[in-house]
């Protein structure tokens, strides 16, 4: 079983919206039984909340529901319990590696790391752009579950 946790500032926007993203990827690959995908956030200011209601839109716009999902905070556990923890800028990198106490087994990553333009996934509660957010966020999710395929069963 492949765990993948996102990770974003307040577990809203972009960590829930790659969540149902590689959720639905995984579902129409078939591999639903080999992965386990949650997201949660390096702050607590949305903790409790759903899905921003302009997140939720887009991701409907797709066929994808996020119906339940409430935002989460990281915690220090979470490192041992999941194969990648993936950042969606560098404050949430930075943030992740403080709450866990550093990546020494190299699970840390940004989403972004899986696609062919590395860089940041810009945060549209600011930028208000949930279009490129969308695209940023399925191509990453894409190239993650490529690499999750081919690590292979030793990400075990």
């Amino acid at each position: 079983m492949t765990r993948i946790l996102f990770v974003c500032h307040g577990n809203i926007c972009r960590s829930p919206m790659a969540e149902f993203v590689m959720k639905d990827l995984v579902k129409k690959a078939g591999l639903e039984d080999q992965f386990h995908i949650e997201s949660a956030a390096t702050s607590t200011e949305e903790i409790g909340n759903p899905v921003y209601p302009p997140a939720r839109r887009k991701l409907a716009e797709h066929g994808i529901d996020c119906t339940g999902k409430t935002a989460r905070q990281l915690k220090k556990a979470d490192y041992n319990q999941y194969d990648f923890l993936v950042g969606m800028d560098h404050a949430n990198l930075r943030n992740m590696h403080r709450i866990c106490g550093g990546d020494h087994a190299g699970r840390m990553h940004l989403l972004m790391e899986f696609t062919g333009r590395p860089g940041e996934v810009d945060d549209p509660w600011y930028t208000g752009d949930f279009e490129t957010t969308w695209q940023d966020v399925l191509a990453g999710c894409r190239g993650l579950l490529q690499a999750a395929i081919d690590a292979g069963p030793e990400r075990q």
